[in-house]
Formats: structure tokens, C-alpha cells, sequence
């Protein structure tokens, strides 16, 4: 195992801070988003026997990011559709920022728009979400992400505009009056 783990240590290294950052921001806190980063993680350690291609590693650790959070969504919609103890279910947790998330200068302005883009982000379905961070943060291509998410380039596709007009509307509902820019906007 000590082989593996520094070759996991060495292929890790360079990517962890950006799959990290993509897992919070799959996320609806930073906190769920820490605990699908480390369980990613410990799924990839485990598999990375698997993984023949060092070069394939990010592309590999992206997928594993994905599908466990995948498995997350299905077991929390499960476990609201089919309770398994007496205790009532817990209201649904508001959105978590931390102050300076994902900036790279810390400001009034930056913390207020990386708020409003975690929290738009949050209204999305886990599909589209996932669609847009990784193309419009972690800028993967469209074929990439099909290959990520196992779907269709078309699907990817229809994901992305889907989302974009969601967060779109989301922004227009919520800040239009305030002045606060619509991302996207070319007026």
C-alpha cells in the first residue's frame, strides 16, 4: 500500500485544491462539500489500482466526485421519501457560505458575489449544477463532461442552457432591483 499511497500523494497533489473547490460547490455548504471531497478521495485511494493511465488522473478523480455525490442525492431522496426511524425530518438546512470562497482577492464585492453565485448554484438540479461548475469553473469541454457524466454531448448541452436559464431567472428574481449585474448579461 505504501507504493500506492505515494503514487495517490504524487497524482493528488497538483489537483486536490480544484476538486476540492468542485465539490463545495456541487454542494449546499462548504461543509458537504469538504465530506464529498474526502469520501472521493478515499473511494479513489481505494480504487487506484484501477486507474492505469497516471495522465488520466484528474479526468478519473472528477468522475469519482460526480458519482459519489450522485449516490448522496439518490440516498437523500430515498431517506425523504422512506424514513426509517420515528424522528421527524430536519427542515432543509439554509445555504452556507464561507466569506472567501473560491476568490482570489478578498473584498466586500468579491464575498457578495460569490454568496449569490453559491446560493444560485443551490437552486439548481445536481445534474445542471454539476454542468456548470464543471464547464464554466473547472473548464472542462462539452465531450468531457458527457464522458464525466455519462451522457450524450446534446445532453450536456441542454444542461448547460437549462442551467444558465435557471440561474438566469434566479438572478433577475433576486437582485434585478438591487443593480447587482446579471452574469451573462451584454446590456
Amino acid at each position: 500500500m505504501r507504493v500506492g499511497s505515494e503514487r495517490f500523494r504524487r497524482l493528488l497533489e497538483p489537483v486536490h485544491v480544484r476538486v476540492q473547490a468542485f465539490a463545495r460547490c456541487l454542494c449546499r455548504s462548504r461543509a458537504d462539500g469538504d465530506d464529498l471531497y474526502q469520501e472521493a478521495v478515499l473511494r479513489a485511494l481505494a480504487k487506484l489500482e484501477q486507474l492505469q493511465d497516471d495522465a488520466a488522473f484528474r479526468t478519473w478523480l472528477f468522475r469519482i466526485v460526480v458519482s459519489v455525490h450522485r449516490n448522496r442525492c439518490r440516498r437523500a431522496f430515498l431517506r425523504r421519501l422512506l424514513p426509517f426511524d420515528d424522528a421527524e425530518p430536519d427542515p432543509r438546512q439554509a445555504v452556507v457560505i464561507d466569506g472567501n470562497y473560491r476568490t482570489s482577492d478578498w473584498s466586500p464585492e468579491a464575498v457578495d458575489a460569490s454568496e449569490r453565485a453559491r446560493a444560485a448554484l443551490a437552486t439548481l438540479p445536481a445534474v445542471q449544477r454539476e454542468a456548470i461548475v464543471l464547464h464554466e469553473i473547472e473548464e472542462f469541454q462539452v465531450g468531457e463532461i458527457a464522458a464525466l457524466q455519462n451522457v450524450s454531448i446534446s445532453a450536456v448541452k441542454s444542461r448547460l442552457s437549462r442551467g444558465r436559464e435557471r440561474l438566469r431567472a434566479y438572478y433577475e428574481k433576486r437582485f434585478a432591483s438591487d443593480g447587482v449585474p446579471i452574469p451573462g448579461d451584454a446590456r
